[in-house]
């Protein structure tokens, strides 16, 4: 295995966590900026209403992007199995 190839199977592999992480990430940013403005302009200071909607938005984010999330991991994953024999020769 060339170090060419070994840095663009590395940087494919951050490309493909980057966006497979990048829209749950998004999520829980949007939400906690709305909470965090609700909670400036109601200056209520309760720990979990910060916490709370980020789990939800989190976990029904999950559920609707979890079939795309994991087509992008198995085509990954298919593509390392497919190429095997070029990076152990």
């Amino acid at each position: 295995m060339t170090p060419e190839s070994m840095m663009g199977l590395a940087q494919n592999s951050i490309y493909v966590t980057l966006l497979v992480i990048a829209p749950i990430l998004g999520i829980a940013l949007v939400v906690g900026l709305v909470v965090s403005i609700f909670q400036a302009v109601t200056q209520i200071q309760e720990q979990t209403l910060s916490f709370a909607p980020k789990i939800i938005a989190v976990f029904v984010g999950l559920l609707i992007l979890g079939p795309w999330m994991l087509s992008q991991l198995l085509d990954f994953t298919k593509n390392i199995f497919a190429n095997l024999t070029s990076f152990i020769g």
